[in-house]
């Protein structure tokens, strides 16, 4: 035998050698993975309860609302909000309610309660504050042993029911939705979220008037929920905010983008108010080369001051030279609306 057969023999062997170790290795990975067992599908949530009307609400809305008291010598607003069962959240705000005497650089803080005996009892524990509301009065105590004595107010908007200046263009006053897509007006002559105009929505002032539902059991964008979008591309906050401190996502917000200098949310099934001046992106050879101006005040109160947006928000429409409607979003939420008008800018 040849050097040359002899090297071919040993070539042969290291292979089938090989081969045959590595055999056990392929069928170990032509093997089909184990099945993973199905997940079950989730429940259905059940429905929450929804109040369209206050004398229907049943007793947490009679507690939940805005307090006026003082403490000592200090005067401090009280937010009490619904949260389902018989709870409530209390916001405690330091010089009184917003748009009258809170603002953002003052001190706020929240104690959780419950009804107990027909009355709602709110501890934050030793040493803490303590409130008991009582048909309509709250009576309590601060950290420092003040005595707290306030009681229950219901705000309205000076706005509310403003009339339309003459020039003015009136997209709804109940009578009819002629002026809009998929305008639906219930018993009430109320236009329902999901609207949107016909007509493309100018520079202009404009006025409008909002109802939001009372679901005390649910949370965050599920409680309330709308919006209004100037030219379908700038979206307003329209959403059960109240006691809340106010960001991008809640009433009054650029949503997702700026949050109102203060939450001027009322409590829900409170007809609310917004009045907005808006001036449209300008655009020149195709390039934006200025963006949309916003002033907006919630309820009487200034929330945005000359607001320069340089995009759309959330879902908006493309920001373009062509202009756009004005939509009432529906988001699953029986939101309602009336008094819509507007005066075109000269």
């Amino acid at each position: 035998m040849t050097a040359r057969t002899i090297w071919s023999v040993l070539a042969g062997a290291v292979l089938a050698a090989s081969l045959a170790g590595a055999a056990p290795a392929a069928d170990a990975v032509r093997k089909a993975p184990a099945k993973r067992a199905a997940r079950k599908p989730r429940p259905p949530r059940p429905p929450q309860p929804c109040f369209l009307d206050a004398n229907q609400a049943g007793p947490d809305y009679a507690i939940q609302g805005e307090y006026v008291a003082k403490a000592g010598k200090e005067k401090i607003g009280v937010q009490v909000r619904a949260t389902g069962g018989g709870k409530f959240m209390a916001t405690f705000c330091e010089a009184g309610l917003p748009g009258d005497g809170y603002t953002r650089d003052k001190k706020r803080f929240e104690i959780e309660g419950a009804t107990k005996d027909g009355k709602c009892v709110f501890d934050g524990g030793p040493g803490k504050y303590e409130a008991v509301i009582d048909s309509g009065r709250l009576i309590g105590r601060t950290d420092k042993g003040e005595k707290i004595v306030g009681e229950r107010v219901v705000r309205k908007s000076p706005t509310l029911g403003a009339k339309p200046p003459t020039g003015a263009i009136v997209l709804f006053d109940g009578t009819n939705a002629d002026a809009w897509k998929n305008g639906k007006m219930d018993k009430r002559n109320l236009l329902a979220a999901g609207a949107e105009t016909k007509e493309n929505f100018p520079d202009c002032m404009m006025h409008l008037e909002f109802l939001l539902p009372f679901k005390p059991a649910t949370r965050g964008q599920d409680r309330g929920n709308s919006g209004l979008y100037l030219q379908r591309r700038y979206e307003v906050q329209v959403l059960d905010s109240f006691g809340l401190i106010g960001r991008s996502g809640d009433c009054g917000g650029l949503y997702q983008k700026v949050a109102p200098l203060v939450n001027m949310c009322y409590a829900p099934l409170t007809w609310q108010t917004y009045d907005i001046e808006f001036t449209a992106a300008k655009w020149k050879d195709g390039k934006k080369v200025e963006n949309i101006s916003l002033t907006i005040r919630h309820n009487g109160v200034l929330i945005h001051e000359n607001l320069r947006l340089n995009n759309k928000t959330g879902n908006g429409m493309k920001e373009s030279p062509a202009g756009g409607p004005l939509l009432l979003q529906y988001h699953k939420n029986p939101v309602f609306y009336r008094n819509i008008w507007l005066v075109p800018k000269k």
